[in-house]
């Protein structure tokens, strides 16, 4: 399998990345820069004494946010509010189902969505966890010199792992002090376990109106639903089909000052930058490629703004929804782009 490096301009970005072209996207160790040694797993396994725990009507908002991501149908950060993401998930989740789409708890919702597991759970804060925190520089020659673009605080990395809101974790945790976080400290995180599809995709539906996407089985089954952030320009919006064509996990980027002429900073360099692999990356912890020149699905350092702000052409996903659709993605895979 032949390797090489792809640069791809996404959002005023160059990504350096070295691709494949296997029908099954599984990547070699050796084609792509490893996730960095101190990174924690996206969210602990459940403990093997867990007791049974028998299925609940659902009947508050956070518990609702937490079993559809459970089951793919991802809200965004989880926050126990009902607004227009988690309406969104709840309706693809309905539509599934059979159901009326109404986006509410409604009775038929709440006899159906039952609750599998505890919203909530206890974690206890590590000095793994604590060696994946760190400075982010704020320059561009700052970023290209560290190792790794690592979460910048322990409110952030757990965060991100347990796809909660800042806020929301604030509250739960009340005597925290979350700016000297001590390994050995407990925390209450919601209990959102790493999606695992019942299927294999057989094509990708990206809405431009509801800022919405939904991997589906051959069958239109959603396998996976996830709000995503487009173009700001209606030109740069690709509406139509298009294909994978490259699928990597923790990607190094070029930053290229070419592309930033109003930048202070692009003109003093006057060189390319290698931008190291991390949450922090401008485009997050995953790179999927379509075979239109400079877009892609990625992920992104900032969840709370994924489809609220708006992109310059690439569809970007919270970065626990982009490891999930890179797991399901691959090469040839057909994305259908809607307005």
């Amino acid at each position: 399998m032949a390797r090489f490096h792809a640069i791809l301009l996404c959002c005023f970005l160059t990504i350096s990345v070295r691709a494949q072209t296997d029908e099954s996207a599984t990547l070699r160790p050796e084609d792509t820069p490893a996730q960095p040694a101190d990174a924690p797993e996206d969210t602990p396994a459940a403990p093997a004494d867990a007791p049974e725990f028998t299925p609940l009507p659902i009947t508050d908002w956070l518990s609702a946010q937490v079993e559809l991501h459970r089951r793919g149908f991802s809200c965004g950060s989880i926050d126990g509010v009902r607004g227009t993401q988690s309406a969104n998930a709840l309706k693809a989740w309905q539509k599934n189902e059979g159901l009326d789409d109404t986006g509410d708890l409604d009775r038929n919702t709440r006899e159906l969505l039952l609750l599998t597991a505890p919203a909530l759970t206890d974690y206890v804060f590590n000095v793994i966890d604590l060696a994946a925190t760190g400075p982010v520089p704020t320059t561009w020659l700052g970023k290209s010199q560290v190792d790794a673009l690592r979460y910048g605080s322990a409110l952030e990395m757990i965060a991100e792992r347990f796809r909660a809101n800042p806020k929301l974790l604030r509250k739960l945790n009340p005597a925290v002090d979350w700016d000297n976080l001590m390994p050995g400290t407990k925390l209450v995180v919601p209990s959102a376990e790493a999606v695992i599809a019942p299927g294999r995709v057989a094509r990708i539906h990206i809405y431009l109106a509801e800022k919405t996407l939904h991997a589906v089985d051959e069958t239109g089954r959603i396998l996976l639903h996830c709000p995503v952030s487009i173009a700001r320009n209606v030109e740069k919006r690709p509406v139509g089909e298009l294909h994978v064509i490259v699928v990597v996990p923790d990607p190094n980027y070029t930053f290229d000052p070419a592309v930033f002429p109003e930048v202070p900073e692009a003109a003093e360099l006057g060189r390319k930058l290698i931008i190291p692999p991390g949450p922090n990356n401008p485009v997050g912890v995953a790179w999927i490629g379509l075979d239109r020149p400079g877009y892609g699905m990625h992920g992104t350092p900032d969840p709370e703004k994924v489809g609220r702000t708006e992109s310059h052409g690439c569809f970007r996903l919270a970065n626990w929804d982009a490891r999930t659709l890179l797991r399901l993605a691959w090469v040839g895979l057909p994305v259908l782009v809607d307005e």
